[in-house]
This record gives C-alpha cells, structure tokens and sequence, in this order.
C-alpha cells in the first residue's frame, strides 16, 4: 500500500474506539501519522482514547458526558466505521443517520448484523460495507473478511480494503459467505488458542513445569507459523518434512487421524456458521 494510496481516504469516524475499533485507527496511524487530524472517534473515554489524541491529533469525543458525540463524529465524515456491540447498533444509526454526508460509506464491523438491516435504517446515499476481522488486527496480523452492500462501488470496496490493510490481510466476498469466513478467520484465533492451552496441559502433565511448557508449546507455534508465513510450500509439504515415514511424528499423526480431527473442525466451524445465522435473524 503506497503512502498517496491512504492519503486519498476521506476524512474518519470511527464510533466505537474499544479494542479493535482502536485497533485499525492505530493501524492507519502507524501508517500513515498525518492521518491523525482526519480521524475523529467517539467512546466512553479511556486510556487509549487519550493517547490517540495526544500522540496523533485524532479528535475525540467522550460519548458518556456529550449526548451528541456520534453525531460530532459523523458530520462531513466521508467514512463511518461502526465498531460497537451488534446490540447498539440500531439505536446508534437512529441517531445519526439523518447526520451522515452524501455519499458517505458505513463500515459494519458488528458480528450478526446484516447489511440489508444496515441499509433500511440509512438514507439511500449512503453506501454499506460489512467487514469481519479478527484479533490479530491488535498486532497488525489480522485477516478480515469484507462484503459490500446493494450500493457499494468497487471504488468504496477499495476504501475498505485500503483500511484493513493498515492491521493484515483483506479478503472481498459476497455476504452470502461471510459467516464462513466468521467461522474459520474470525473464531479461527481461539482455535488455535484451545489446541495451545491443551497441548500446554499435556506438557504439563508429562512432568514439565507451566514455564517450560510455555516455553515449549508457545514457542512451537509462533516457529512453525513463521515458517509457514516464509515458505513457499504449504502446510502439507511443510507436515511432511517433519514427519519421518515410521517415526515418532507419524504415530501421532495417526492417532489424530483415527479421532477425526478433520470432520471435527469440520463439525465445529459448521456449528460457529449456524450461530452466525442465528444472531443475524434475531
């Protein structure tokens, strides 16, 4: 991404600034620090709040003290990024849709809010695009999946991806698949989170203490996953080096063959996509 590719963003909002709301404004900023005066953000005020104005300029207003704080926020805004909770959302757009610019595009990054709800509570010169990222974005790794609206332009989708690209990688799909991205990007950190926390537990209790098998799980994962990241093969090749025909990893592989630990990530994303489902028809 060049440095004119972001400078042709349109002055920001970002309504909500918890921690991925604050997440992509710190990614921008890293980026691209003059940004700083374009980008206004609205929250109950706290430390990182604090420390995006005083080190960028970013304006702030502090939505428990000033009742109109969003729609501050959202006047002359060419962007509008909405990093609440689904549940405020309704209440949020009453407020400032009629406040929202021409021509403005809103950025969902609410899990189980469709764009079609977004739209009809919006006037028709607003566009809509629904993003999904996920916690990596807190350290500039992350992935998000991003799904424009009946109004969206390809020109406003590259708005978006010019966004998120500042905190990882984008991937452009229809909305029809973005609650199987939610399964396997958006959920897919805490897996690999449980298989660290119980590959943990299974050093522990081959009699290595909390530290060392830290030290042994941790540092196996973040390893292999650089490796993965600077290989040009993929991670069946990369398995297969490892794994000596007849030797110590193959019999383990094996035995998490025979459990059917395909059909069952299998199972478990197909469980976090109905969930998505549910959420979104609510």
């Amino acid at each position: 991404m060049t440095r004119n590719h972001l400078e042709d963003l349109p002055p920001l909002a970002f309504i909500g600034a918890g921690a991925m709301g604050g997440a992509i404004v710190r990614g921008l900023l890293n980026a691209d620090a003059k940004l700083g005066v374009r980008i206004r953000i609205t929250g109950e005020w706290s430390t990182q709040m604090q420390e995006l104005v005083d080190l960028y300029g970013v304006e702030g207003f502090d939505s428990s003290t000033d009742p109109e704080a969003n729609i501050k926020a959202v006047k002359d805004a060419g962007i509008v990024v909405l990093a609440l909770k689904p549940g405020i959302i309704p209440d949020v757009l009453k407020e400032i849709s009629e406040y929202v610019e021409d021509g403005a595009v809103i950025i969902s990054i609410a899990a189980g809010v469709t764009i079609a709800t977004i739209e009809s509570m919006l006037p028709d010169t607003v566009s809509v695009i629904r993003v999904m990222p996920n916690t990596p974005a807190l350290v500039g790794k992350g992935v998000s999946g991003i799904s424009p609206g009946s109004r969206g332009t390809i020109a406003e989708v590259d708005l978006a991806e010019t966004l998120f690209q500042t905190v990882g990688s984008v991937l452009t799909v229809p909305e029809s698949q973005i609650d199987e991205v939610t399964s396997i990007s958006g959920s897919g950190p805490a897996y690999v989170f449980y298989l660290i926390e119980q590959l943990t537990a299974v050093a522990e209790h081959k009699g290595f203490t909390p530290e060392q098998a830290a030290l042994l799980v941790n540092g196996t994962f973040r390893g292999a996953s650089e490796l993965l990241a600077g290989s040009d093969k993929s991670p069946q090749e990369l398995r297969r080096l490892v794994t000596s025909p007849n030797g110590t990893t193959a019999a383990a592989i094996s035995v998490l063959e025979q459990g059917g630990i395909g059909a069952l990530f299998e199972k478990a994303t197909d469980s976090a996509v109905r969930r998505a489902k549910e959420l979104a028809s609510r």
